[in-house]
């Protein structure tokens, strides 16, 4: 992820529009970044009065705000705002559990997760008031992504005054290359399973040797199962404030279909998700 600059937050008036606006202060402020609003749809008195008295309420922003009323659908007037804007973060309230017609057919939030040009904070739980991040969960998959989304998840780490940070890393089940039907082939598969974990600590304790790390407690956990739906899992178990994932490659409509291990965590989030790009 690189360097925050330009934070964008879409402005819905909804029951939650206080909490999102201050939680995308806090964040602003945290990154000195610039704080721009877009709202989709008519601009009026009483919305833009609402929307400073909001502003007014939550703490001093360190740059100025900056508001954009556009009218068109919501997902093509978000991303391209994120373009025009350069935008580096873009804030998104989220739903937390969706149906399954949604899931095929994609909420707004999704579809824009799925297509946007910048990293993308999806909110399940924001808060007028700052509620302190204590554990963040990181994907540690081998990819060459992985790298810079640890660096970030560390980053934010910091900035959040968060001392526990886990790096998941998801081994399919695919690589184990054993059936399981005695006792024999269990014992087998345990080794060919301690084996996969060493070669994934190793491979992310490599990446740690490039980071700087001295109040992080950092924990590494391999977990064997679907790619998404599984760190998702972790995460709600352990009651994780921020996951951290690598975007997603081009998707396809068969990903959809077949789901893509973003999909999964789209389709019900465990918590607060940071899509790193």
């Amino acid at each position: 992820m690189q360097e925050t600059q330009k934070i964008l937050i879409g402005i819905a008036f909804s029951p939650n529009l206080k909490a999102n606006i201050f939680e995308a202060v806090r964040l602003a402020n945290m990154f000195e970044a610039e704080l721009v609003g877009v709202h989709v749809g008519p601009k009026s008195e009483e919305k833009k009065s609402d929307l400073n008295i909001i502003l007014s309420k939550a703490e001093p922003l360190k740059k100025p705000f900056k508001s954009i009323w556009k009218e068109g659908k919501p997902v093509d007037v978000i991303l391209e705002t994120c373009t025009q804007e350069n935008i580096d973060l873009l804030i998104l309230g989220a739903i937390q559990k969706e149906n399954l017609y949604k899931y095929y057919v994609g909420s707004i939030a999704r579809k824009i997760t799925r297509k946007a040009p910048c990293s993308v904070l999806l909110l399940i739980k924001p808060s007028v008031e700052r509620i302190p991040c204590k554990h963040i969960v990181v994907n540690g998959l081998k990819d060459d992504k992985t790298e810079d989304t640890i660096k970030t998840a560390f980053d934010l780490s910091n900035k959040l005054n968060c001392n526990k940070l886990t790096i998941v890393e998801e081994v399919s089940q695919e690589e184990l290359h054993v059936k399981v039907n005695d006792d024999k082939s269990l014992r087998k598969a345990n080794i060919v399973k301690e084996r996969l974990r060493t070669r994934e600590d190793q491979r992310v304790k490599h990446i740690l040797e490039d980071i700087e790390n001295k109040n992080i407690t950092v924990n590494t956990q391999p977990i064997f199962g679907k790619r998404g739906y599984s760190i998702g899992h972790y995460a709600k178990v352990k009651r994780a404030d921020l996951l951290v994932m690598n975007a997603p490659n081009k998707l396809r409509l068969l990903d959809r279909i077949f789901p893509h291990d973003i999909e999964y965590i789209l389709s019900e989030l465990p918590t607060d998700v940071l899509i790193v790009k």
